[in-house]
């Protein structure tokens, strides 16, 4: 495994902003990712993981340290039971192959996530939710490495303490190595419905949402306790609801950053962008949110490289 020195990030993350990686590397095994680990010790580096980039915005002025970008992509049948397949697939296989590999083996579940981008380890470190299904209903175990350790051990479903964009990975002391899916085996008939339901969710997501140079939503929803608004005796959580509302859709720019004109809480890049433009658009969207309707937004991008946020 090559570790290089002075890696452009900007074509490696879904904004195509930021800057470089001090060092970089892609690990295709664990032993090479202890490898890694070990060599950033050695240097009294910071580690920053990376995978597809579809929900991070990079500082324009890099990131320094080592950035892994985990590039293990086995998937593997490792037991069938009582009407189930578990399946283990390595940190770096994507959304997309895992659920192609199931399908095609005749597997079901994940077909409501179809069209997101994102790998397996940073779909675990965010537990990707799509409305009420979320990644972590199917994850029954997973192998993770300690960071200055390197030690690999395997972990349960109740150690990530999975919640709302939330799991233990937040901590960054241990990173995904694999995980281990636990997915319904299905008929001929089973399969072919499911592979309808891929086709219509993507067909919806390519045309409802930007599907290049974004991040998806750029914020969490709201609390209840912060929800302003209701429909039909519903609070409305959804942070794209408020910003909406704004008029902010389509309109609010900052250099070569704008908000969505499909989807007001998907913030949209030109060739022109960086990410210092991205940062304070957002920022107007938080002012603006604040000042209307009383609440902080917070982010669901994932900040890399900032000094301060």
């Amino acid at each position: 495994m090559e570790i290089k020195k002075n890696v452009s990030l900007k074509d490696k993350n879904w904004f195509q902003t930021g800057g470089d990686a001090e060092y970089f590397c892609e690990p295709t095994t664990a032993v090479e990712f202890q490898e890694a680990l070990q060599f950033a010790k050695d240097k009294n580096l910071e580690v920053t993981l990376l995978g597809l980039g579809a929900n991070v915005l990079i500082s324009d002025d890099g990131v320094e340290g080592l950035v892994i970008r985990p590039a293990m992509r086995t998937i593997e049948l490792v037991q069938e039971k009582d009407g189930y397949g578990f399946i283990k697939t390595g940190a770096g296989v994507t959304i997309h192959q895992l659920i192609e590999w199931s399908l095609s083996h005749s597997f079901i579940g994940l077909e409501m996530f179809s069209a997101i981008p994102g790998t397996v380890g940073g779909s675990v470190y965010n537990n990707l939710h799509y409305f009420k299904d979320s990644f972590s209903d199917f994850i029954v175990e997973a192998e993770v490495i300690h960071k200055k350790t390197g030690e690999i051990k395997t972990v349960d479903n109740d150690w990530f303490g999975f919640g709302y964009d939330q799991s233990t990975l937040h901590e960054r002391i241990y990173f995904l190595v694999s995980a281990t899916f636990r997915f319904k085996k299905g008929t001929e008939s089973d399969i072919t419905d499911a592979r309808k339901r891929r086709a219509e969710i993507t067909k919806i997501r390519v045309t409802r949402y930007p599907c290049a140079r974004t991040c998806g939503c750029f914020f969490k929803n709201c609390d209840v306790s912060d929800a302003k608004e209701e429909v039909d005796g519903k609070k409305m959580l959804s942070a794209g609801y408020y910003l909406d509302r704004l008029g902010y859709k389509g309109s609010l720019r900052v250099g070569g950053a704008m908000v969505s004109p499909q989807h007001a809480n998907m913030i949209i890049t030109d060739d022109t962008a960086t990410s210092a433009d991205i940062f304070e658009l957002a920022q107007r969207m938080q002012e603006g949110v604040k000042d209307e309707f009383g609440f902080n937004l917070q982010p669901e991008c994932i900040f890399l490289g900032f000094k301060e946020i």
